[in-house]
């Protein structure tokens, strides 16, 4: 087709060989060949004294005939004083309105968070965000098209938890903003995004000091750790091993119950967690301990032919297979009527112990707890992560956590605990 509907126009004259070729039909539409043989239809035409240019389509898709109609319809435009160009890229803009339009606030979140997964920590990120839009977001503007959504939509969600649940309140916040730029980015909405804090919402809302005060994790007296590990190993299940390894090593609950076998190196007694897992995003190198190798030996009775499968199994009916819950441990604390705790909190019970009980320096304690370095100067010139100093805090926490101290007296004494092999 292309051969037949170059044969019926004309060759333009010009002047530099490296443009394109130019065959003219009149009227101003032209066939454009490019240097590697594309050929498409232009139309040019004058417009209050200025040279315009428009493409009406490939020649593979739009045959002679065709594009001399395209054209028709263009001069008809000019005659009513329209410019075709313009009229063309409001039409674009109009149908991309349409688009946006039919895009809710919800479509718009799941096309985000599926973005944004593999670059998450982990599947609890994930869940968490899905959480806190279909409790608090959701409800209120998931089927609003995301293109109109303002202030007001935004201060509707906001307001009835900002001083009850101001931590969530904030993530709320923070994750709808996070979804408006993204759908600005994709074309489905334009202007200031309302749910901004800094010179927009802070004019509306209170400070979230203002609000709440800053609570912490519940934890157990140092000095009580004793007791509490003599009650623990009494207990038997997955749970109480992770537990107790959990707090002899100063561990963070996501990083225990995604320990897989291939991070513990038994003979050498070190748990390499890797990077992906760890809040600073580093590896780190967690120092085993006697007690805690222990914990691992009689993991180990549950462990099945994977030899990189996960080393605190969850599972109901007596099947484990995948890594346990993140709520077993402290399904297990509120039935030893404990409730009170959190698993995070035996991390403030160590660093307690390490500052007030021990002579050990502060940085050996921060980095046994994985803690960055916030000085970035200090950090840079920080090459080492002080791992024998660590071991030998590790041990005397274990050791601490052996003893348990009487009732009535003020005396520590050691309680021989079961050998597991």
């Amino acid at each position: 087709m292309a051969r037949r509907e170059i044969g019926k126009l004309t060759p333009a004259k010009v002047k530099n060989a490296n443009k394109p070729g130019l065959y003219g039909d009149g009227a101003g539409l032209w066939l454009t060949v490019g240097p590697t043989g594309g050929k498409s239809w232009l139309l040019r035409y004058m417009l209050n004294g200025r040279a315009r240019e428009m493409g009406l389509g490939p020649l593979h898709t739009i045959g002679l005939a065709e594009a001399r109609e395209r054209a028709r319809a263009c001069r008809h435009q000019l005659l009513d004083g329209i410019d075709p160009l313009d009229a063309k890229k409001k039409e674009k803009a109009r149908r991309a309105a349409e688009i946006a339009a039919a895009i809710t606030f919800k479509q718009a979140a799941e096309s985000y968070i599926k973005a944004h997964r593999a670059a998450w920590r982990n599947a609890k990120h994930a869940w968490q965000w899905e959480q806190t839009l279909e409790a608090h977001v959701y409800p209120v503007i998931g089927e609003v098209s995301v293109a109109v959504i303002d202030t007001g939509h935004v201060t509707k969600i906001l307001e009835p938890i900002w001083s009850t649940k101001a931590e969530t309140a904030a993530r709320v916040r923070g994750r709808i903003e996070a979804v408006l730029d993204y759908a600005k980015v994709r074309g489905w909405r334009t202007g200031e995004n309302p749910a901004r804090w800094k010179g927009h919402l802070e004019n509306v809302l209170p400070s979230r000091s203002k609000v709440a005060k800053v609570t912490h994790f519940a934890a157990l007296p140092w000095g009580e750790i004793g007791t509490f590990m003599a009650e623990l190993d009494k207990r038997e299940g997955t749970a109480a091993l992770a537990l107790r390894f959990a707090i002899l090593t100063a561990a963070r609950t996501g990083e225990v119950i995604g320990a897989r076998w291939s991070e513990i190196d038994m003979r050498a007694a070190v748990w390499t967690v890797p990077g992906e897992r760890m809040k600073a995003e580093r590896e780190h190198r967690v120092p085993l301990a006697d007690a805690a190798l222990a914990a691992l030996r009689e993991a180990g009775k549950l462990r099945r032919d994977d030899a990189d499968g996960p080393v605190f199994p969850g599972g109901k009916g007596g099947t484990l297979r995948g890594p346990m819950s993140n709520m077993a441990m402290l399904a297990l604390l509120r039935r030893m009527g404990r409730g009170d705790l959190t698993v995070h909190g035996f991390r403030s019970a160590f660093r307690d112990w390490a500052a007030e009980a021990t002579s050990f320096d502060h940085d050996t304690a921060e980095a046994a707890l994985a803690h960055t370095i916030e000085s970035k100067v200090e950090a840079a010139y920080r090459r080492g992560d002080l791992f024998e100093k660590r071991r030998r805090l590790m041990e005397a926490w274990a050791d601490f956590c052996g003893r348990v101290a009487p009732a009535k007296t003020g005396d520590v004494v050691t309680l021989r605990r079961g050998a597991v092999s």
